[in-house]
């Protein structure tokens, strides 16, 4: 058999016998990467270290700094796991255990009800199988091999699994532990030097309300100590920012169940920073060529046939209402409005591209048990926009997309993004022609603006390739955010076109992009990056005026006016408390800034500054004070 060919990064290339394993491979190679590498990558795909290579190609090998080797790294950790539960709870029938962005977890069916107190004992066995340090152990077994072991260790849901795959599958072995998995995973459990264990929640079998309630375990780990310590300082700092408890004691939204769940009441001061980022959304995208457009919240049943969310998203929309003895449905999407808005009439490529925006409000129906506060809703508002042009402005129009998204992000404060290429899945439409075009227009875009990514194989949408950008937080946590695809489906389906310079009709490319998302998760998302203390230019009130006594009353409210006379969002606090009562009131309700005035201020006619967090900011004139805090709103300054 001929040897296999090996292209190492640096384009140094070398020829192996067939067999060799990743771990073969790293053993020539000096330096952190032999310590440090959990898995191997040829070219797109994924292996373990431990596994013979099945082929040449490409060679990079993955660390847990890498996206790929946390997913094998927590893939294991998540087997560790569930061997210790079984160890613990013998009885215990086990589902899936997936990676997940910070960590994992396995759903479980324990035969007992797992509680916080039982997470000493879990975390005590995990400890002992890691120091056993087994070698994970991968084998392919056909059907009946795997459902006869499966059957015999009573694991219902690993039977049902491969009853639904239907292809041989592959299975993990690790001491007397074994799991359905396709893997890959460490070499040996002592690779998985620190974990703990997290939370438990309920979870249903298939994500299906009709079948049995698992216990969802969630779990977290890492090669160094430091990495756990950090993240489990970053997970207490969660908690103090969760939105959903700054939401009720900032006053800014509610979800009420007179309402129903996962419906938002935005409250005043919440619906204020949300008309902030609506505004200055509009104008930046009237800056960059963008028209507005707007559409109904319902159509006829008819219109979503055409563009296929019967076919592939109906679990996800709300039943038909009849009006006029015609179904009618709330729509969970806004694109195919502005394909007709595209088809009304003849269009000639002269006036291609079009670029049509808007904050379309949809709803999906969303399991009870996935919703959560701001993060997940059934009504939410897209920031939705469709660009319909040539083929030969496509490259231009993602490059202008790219800077546009991170230009956006960047003003709210988020600088530390994650992109990713998606590209074709197994089942697509449109011709692999187009495919290719397409997903090279996306990277030579991500190229041209230097943006880094990387390639997220087959996890394009089934109508196109795109990007995904991910934003970072203030602790570091990953959301998914703004996203640009490419589609070939829609406008096959409503069949729209334009004239073309020789005068036939021709095929515009659709490209669907959402920056913000959704405006009620990305003010979520703002709600925990500052903590609920917004920038100045998206503060609710931006001043508290504070008389130290009662004298000070009317002058306190002479500089309020003003304040509001020059478009500065102030209010006056002349309650009869304490000075200091009143500014750790300010404070707690994270205004920016806070004007003292005593006795002093009125005979000088200056203000006393105090900045949140940051205290005395000594002496100013009204004059003054308004000058800076109109700069720093014109400068989006972020401090």
């Amino acid at each position: 058999m001929p040897d296999i060919k090996i292209i190492f990064p640096d384009g140094n290339v070398k020829q192996y016998e067939h067999g060799v394993t990743g771990l073969d491979i790293l053993h020539e190679i000096n330096g952190r990467l032999k310590k440090e590498a959990v898995a191997v990558k040829i070219d797109e795909a994924v292996y373990d270290l431990q596994r013979a290579l099945p082929h040449g190609g490409a060679l990079r090998f993955l660390t847990f700094d890498s996206r790929e080797g946390k997913d094998v790294f927590w893939h294991s950790s998540a087997h560790v796991m569930a061997h210790a539960v079984k160890q613990v709870f013998p009885d215990a029938k086990f589902a899936f255990g997936p990676p997940v962005d910070e960590g994992f977890y396995y759903d479980i069916d324990a035969g007992h009800s797992i509680s916080l107190e039982d997470f000493d004992k879990i975390e005590q066995k995990m400890a002992d199988i890691v120091k056993a340090d087994r070698p994970f152990e991968r084998a392919e077994l056909s059907v009946d091999e795997a459902i006869e072991i499966f059957n015999q260790r009573k694991e219902d849901y690993k039977v049902e699994q491969i009853e639904r795959l239907g292809e041989p599958p592959s299975i993990y072995k690790e001491g007397d532990f074994i799991d359905l998995c396709r893997g890959p995973h460490l070499p040996s459990t002592g690779y998985i030097k620190y974990f703990k264990l997290l939370s438990i929640a309920g979870a249903y079998w298939l994500g299906d309300e009709k079948n049995p309630m698992l216990q969802r375990l969630y779990g977290i780990a890492f090669p160094k100590k430091s990495q756990l310590d950090e993240f489990l300082h970053r997970l207490e700092e969660a908690k103090k920012r969760d939105h959903r408890r700054l939401g009720k004691e900032l006053d800014l939204f509610s979800i009420q169940d007179e309402i129903g769940p996962g419906l938002v009441l935005w409250h005043p001061k919440g619906a204020f920073i949300r008309h902030k980022i609506e505004e200055f959304w509009k104008q930046r995208h009237l800056e960059a060529g963008y028209e507005f457009v707007n559409s109904p919240h319902i159509a006829r049943k008819n219109l979503w046939n055409t563009s296929g969310h019967l076919d592939f998203f109906s679990e996800n929309m709300y039943s038909p209402m009849e009006v006029d003895e015609q179904d009618y449905l709330v729509k969970p999407m806004n694109c195919p409005f502005h394909l007709l808005i595209f088809k009304s009439k003849t269009r000639s490529y002269r006036d291609l591209p079009y670029r049509w925006a808007e904050l379309g409000t949809v709803y999906r129906y969303e399991r009870s048990g996935v919703l959560h506060g701001l993060m997940r809703v059934r009504g939410f508002t897209q920031d939705d926009a469709h660009i319909f042009c040539r083929p030969d402005q496509l490259n231009d129009e993602v490059v202008k997309l790219i800077d546009f998204s991170t230009g956006l992000l960047k003003a709210f404060g988020f600088d530390d993004i994650d992109v990713y290429l998606s590209t074709r899945p197994e089942k697509y439409v449109g011709t692999p022609d187009n495919w290719d075009r397409a997903t090279e227009a996306l990277r030579k875009g991500l190229e041209k603006t230097g943006v880094a990514y990387e390639i997220d194989p087959g996890e394009g949408v089934f109508y196109g390739p795109k990007i995904d950008i991910k934003i970072r937080d203030s602790i570091g946590r990953s959301w998914q955010c703004s996203t640009i695809q490419v589609d070939f489906n829609e406008p096959e389906r409503f069949d729209i076109t334009y004239i073309g310079a020789d005068g036939e009709k021709h095929r515009p490319i659709m490209v669907h992009r959402a920056l913000l998302g959704s405006l009620e998760r990305f003010f979520g998302v703002l709600i925990e990056h500052y903590a609920g203390a917004f920038p100045l230019w998206l503060a609710p009130v931006q001043v508290v005026v504070i008389p130290i006594t009662d004298l000070q009353h009317e002058h306190a409210h002479k500089i309020n006016a003003e304040l509001l006379q020059a478009h500065i969002r102030s209010e006056v606090d002349d309650r009869s408390e304490k000075v200091g009562y009143k500014i750790r009131e300010a404070e707690t309700t994270k205004v920016p800034y806070m004007l003292i005035i005593g006795q002093k201020e009125i005979e000088s006619n200056t203000v006393a500054v105090r900045k949140r967090h940051d205290g005395d900011q000594g002496s100013s004139t009204i004059q003054a004070f308004v000058k800076m805090i109109h700069d720093k709103v014109m400068s989006k300054t972020l401090s």
